[in-house]
């Protein structure tokens, strides 16, 4: 399975991103789907998950701001970003494991993405 995060981008605070996480040599209905991110210097943080039958979980600092969905038919997850504000700068990475619900532990993810840069400016 590989994953492909797009989407990332420049924006001013209280802007708009939508990234895309395309899932392929799989079938995105068997997996539930994470995003993390990375900040430099900073440890992965979770952001959000989505779980097979659509069971959605968010963080509490993007909660109200950010909305994950998914597209089974495309084979897409998507991270909906509004009102961002320059603490969401990172490398957002989008992740797939075989449970029925997501997970906020990173190491319970078994595919990953390479990352796409978001940057928030004041």
């Amino acid at each position: 399975v590989q994953l492909q995060a797009s989407g990332g981008g420049l924006v001013q605070a209280g802007g708009s991103l939508k990234l895309s996480c395309v899932v392929s040599g799989g079938t995105l209905s068997r997996y539930s789907m994470g995003w993390f991110r990375q900040a430099p210097g900073k440890e992965r943080e979770y952001v959000a998950a989505i779980g097979r039958t659509g069971v959605l979980d968010h963080a509490d600092s993007v909660k109200g701001r950010f909305t994950v969905s998914r597209d089974n038919a495309k084979n897409t997850v998507n991270l909906q970003m509004n009102s961002l504000k320059p603490e969401d700068t990172a490398v957002y990475y989008c992740a797939a494991n075989t449970n029925a619900l997501g997970s906020r532990q990173a190491a319970d993810y078994a595919y990953w993405g390479r990352g796409t840069q978001v940057t928030v400016s004041s």
